[in-house]
C-alpha cells in the first residue's frame, strides 16, 4: 500500500470542486461537489438516529435502489433536518438541478447537508452554486482540497487521504475527504464522508466491506456524545483501474478492505482530534480483552466518559476516572487485574497495576498528558481480543462553540 497525497480527486475519473454560496456563512466556501466521469456503484452507511436528516433519505433510497451513482452535492450551513415534507422536496429539487447541468438521471445524485437544524434551504442559493460547482469541477489536488475545505462547519482542518494498491497488474487508488467536529459519537459513521475510488467491485462486495470497516474506525470515536441526524458515509467506486473485477472474498478483497481500512482509520482520527474545543487527540486501546465487542464496549466507554476527557485537559493522570469509565461500561472484568499505561509518541509509564495506583512520576505523566496525541493502554489480562477508540479532550471552548452554534 502507497499513502500518496490527496483526497477525492486521487482516484481516475473523479473531479471536484468547492464554492461561495452564501448558504449560512459569508466569505467563505459552503458547497461542494464530487462528479465521476463514469458511472459509479455506491455502498453507504448512514446514522442511527431515529430523526433522520432528509438528505439521509434521500440517499439511503439512491444507494439501495439507483443503478448508478455519478455526483454528490454538499452544503455546509444548514442540515436540512428537521425540516419535513419541504426539505425532502429541496433534496429531489437539488437532484434534478445537478442531473439538469451535469447531464445524468436524477437518481445518480446524492445530496449532504451539515450545520443548523431546524433551518430550510434557501434553493436559490443551491441552485446557483450547483451551476458554479459544475463550472468549476476538475480532477486536479487543489480541486479535492477546495470541496473538503467547502464541507466544514466548526471543523479547524479539512480532512482527505488516498493510497494506491496494485491489484491484478493495475494500480488502485482510493480516496476520501470527511468533516465533523460536533455532533459526533460511534453509531455508525457520525459525520458526513465521502470515498471514491476506480476499484472494480460488485456492489454487494463493497457494501459488506463499508459496513464491517466503520465498526473499527469511525464507530469507535467520540466527541460529544451526540449521534447526528445527518450522518453520512458514501463510498464511489467507477471500475477505471481496469482491475479484475472483484466478485469474491479472494486476494484482492483483502488487500481493498487494508486500503480501505486506512483511509477509514486516518479521517476517522482527524476528526477525533479536530473534535470542538479539542487540544489534543486521545486514543484509549484495550487489549487482552475476552472478546472483540466487550473490547470495543471498554475503549469506547473510555473515550466517551466526560470525566476522563477533562482530565486529558488537565493533564491529570487520574486512573480513578479511567477505571470508573471501564467499570460502568457493562463489560464483567476483575478490577485486581488491569494495568493501565499512559504514553506518547517518545515514552510511556504505568500508572495501575493489579488494579491499583503505581508509583509513578506525576511530572513524566503530566508531559505525557500535554501531548497533542495521547494514548491509554488497558490490559485487561482476560483474553486475546483488542480493540481502539479515539476521542478528544474536553475544554472550555467546547461549551462556548456550542452556546452560540445558530448564530
Amino acid at each position: 500500500m502507497n499513502i500518496i497525497e490527496g483526497g477525492v480527486t486521487a482516484a481516475q475519473g473523479f473531479e471536484a470542486a468547492g464554492v461561495e454560496a452564501a448558504i449560512k456563512y459569508q466569505n467563505r466556501k459552503d458547497m461542494a461537489m464530487v462528479y465521476s466521469a463514469a458511472p459509479c456503484i455506491a455502498a453507504g452507511v448512514f446514522t442511527g438516529n431515529v430523526v433522520k436528516a432528509a438528505p439521509v433519505l434521500w440517499d439511503k433510497e439512491v444507494v439501495s435502489h439507483s443503478p448508478a451513482v455519478q455526483a454528490v452535492v454538499v452544503n455546509a450551513g444548514i442540515a436540512n433536518a428537521c425540516t419535513g415534507g419541504q426539505g425532502y422536496a429541496c433534496c429531489k429539487q437539488t437532484a434534478a438541478k445537478a442531473a439538469k447541468v451535469l447531464g445524468i438521471s436524477e437518481d445518480a445524485v446524492l445530496v449532504a447537508s451539515t450545520g443548523v437544524i431546524g433551518w430550510q434551504l434557501p434553493m436559490d442559493r443551491i441552485e446557483a452554486g450547483i451551476e458554479k460547482l459544475a463550472a468549476d469541477k476538475t480532477d486536479t489536488l487543489a480541486a479535492g482540497t477546495s470541496a473538503a475545505e467547502a464541507i466544514m462547519t466548526t471543523d479547524r482542518i479539512s480532512k482527505q487521504a488516498a493510497v494506491q494498491i496494485e491489484l491484478g497488474g493495475k494500480t488502485v487508488t482510493i480516496g476520501g475527504m470527511c468533516k465533523g467536529s460536533g455532533m459526533i459519537h460511534p453509531n455508525m459513521g457520525t459525520m458526513l464522508g465521502f470515498v471514491t475510488t476506480d476499484i472494480a467491485i460488485s456492489k454487494e462486495l463493497l457494501q459488506e466491506a463499508l459496513r464491517e470497516d466503520v465498526q473499527d474506525t469511525f464507530n469507535m470515536i467520540s466527541v460529544d456524545g451526540d449521534t447526528s441526524t445527518n450522518d453520512t458515509l458514501v463510498v464511489l467506486a467507477n471500475s477505471l483501474a481496469g482491475n479484475p473485477r472483484i466478485t469474491e472474498k479472494n486476494e484482492d478483497y483483502a488487500k481493498f478492505k487494508e486500503a480501505l481500512r486506512y483511509i477509514d482509520t486516518t479521517l476517522a482520527k482527524m476528526m477525533a482530534g479536530d473534535g470542538e474545543g479539542a487540544t489534543a487527540l486521545f486514543e484509549t486501546k484495550v487489549i487482552h480483552a475476552d472478546t472483540k465487542e466487550n473490547a470495543r464496549t471498554l475503549s469506547k466507554s473510555v473515550v466517551c466518559s466526560s470525566l476522563t476527557k477533562a482530565m486529558i485537559y488537565g493533564h491529570d493522570a487520574n486512573i480513578g476516572r479511567i477505571m470508573c469509565a471501564l467499570g460502568y461500561s457493562g463489560v464483567d472484568f476483575d478490577p485486581a487485574q488491569v494495568e493501565l499505561f499512559c504514553e506518547n509518541d517518545q515514552k510511556r509509564i504505568q500508572i495501575c497495576k493489579g488494579g491499583m495506583l503505581t508509583d509513578y512520576d506525576e511530572a513524566e505523566a503530566t508531559e505525557i498528558l500535554s501531548s497533542p496525541e495521547v494514548r491509554v493502554i488497558v490490559d485487561m489480562k482476560m483474553g486475546e481480543a483488542q480493540a481502539t477508540a479515539w476521542g478528544c479532550d474536553l475544554t472550555y471552548d467546547y461549551v462556548k462553540i456550542n452556546a452560540d452554534y445558530r448564530s
